[in-house]
């Protein structure tokens, strides 16, 4: 099934967007609402997801909290757009599993016609993963990881041998039998696909974004993973410094080409030509 088929719920609703927004803006929920001219009451029920906000209301917060005002409103209405990305030159493998009221993904992806895969996170364990697992991929010859977190790493050990893995990539050091930590640029080529390292710091301190591409053909679009830093309509926590996430998702979309399909540590797979049209943070 193609990755892009039956697309996961969106991670982020209007109130934990307007919830972010309210922690890049430094404002409290009453300075927000009295800079916007917002009953105080509508904005608290918006953040608890029972939102009666109306259009003036959006248009009012999202200029006081600096956010697209045509991202957040079609947010509201639960019709956030999710483009049609171009083909791949490689086989990638979407493996979600449930997380939360969400999911968590991973992402494994094979040259074609190969029983060999590069493994991009490994999820909560190895059982769940395996639910997913596509079963003509036998064998993973790296794993990398974005960041050293539960529902993304929970299962690399488990992993490590029954898929025989010869290299695992990380941010920062993890207790495994190989680990190479890597750094802003390094780059690292398996057949034809070619995997180049970007830091993207801010949702952790140590995290990683990969831009995966087919190093011997030149058609098809590029693959950005990128963890928790970015989503579809929204950005990550910034659990170790929002300011730093901010500046983290910024530059990255600078450096990466429009038509590059994203794939988040959550929710669906979008665009950085997409994102940049309506994810509301993207202003």
């Amino acid at each position: 099934m193609s990755p892009f088929a039956t697309p996961p719920p969106l991670e982020d609703e209007l109130g934990d967007v307007l919830e972010k927004a309210l922690h890049f803006a430094d404002l409290t929920i009453e300075q927000a609402a009295a800079a916007a001219a917002v009953p105080e009451g509508k904005l608290r029920d918006a953040l608890d997801y029972r939102s009666e906000l109306s259009a003036q209301d959006l248009t009012r917060l999202a200029a006081v909290l600096h956010l697209n005002e045509l991202g957040l409103a079609m947010l509201a209405q639960g019709a956030y757009p999710l483009p049609a990305p171009g083909p791949l030159p490689f086989c990638l493998h979407r493996l979600s599993v449930p997380h939360g009221i969400g999911c968590a993904n991973a992402y494994l992806i094979a040259e074609p016609g190969a029983n060999t895969g590069i493994l991009f996170d490994t999820g909560p364990d190895l059982p769940r993963i395996q639910q997913v697992w596509p079963s003509n991929v036998q064998r993973v010859e790296a794993v990398f990881l974005t960041h050293v977190e539960a529902e993304h790493v929970g299962g690399l050990v488990e992993l490590l041998g029954h898929y025989a893995v010869q290299h695992v990539f990380s941010p920062e050091s993890v207790t495994v039998r190989t680990n190479a930590v890597l750094k802003e640029g390094d780059q690292w080529t398996h057949g034809g696909i070619t995997v180049t390292v970007i830091s993207t710091p801010g949702h952790a301190k140590a995290h990683f974004a990969y831009l995966v591409e087919a190093s011997q053909v030149k058609t098809g679009q590029k693959l950005l993973i990128c963890g928790d830093l970015l989503f579809a309509g929204s950005l990550g926590g910034g659990y170790f410094c929002w300011k730093t996430l901010r500046d983290s998702a910024r530059r990255l979309m600078k450096m990466v080409p429009p038509e590059v399909v994203i794939a988040p540590g959550h929710g669906p797979l979008t665009t950085a030509e997409n994102e940049l049209r309506y994810n509301p943070f993207f202003p």
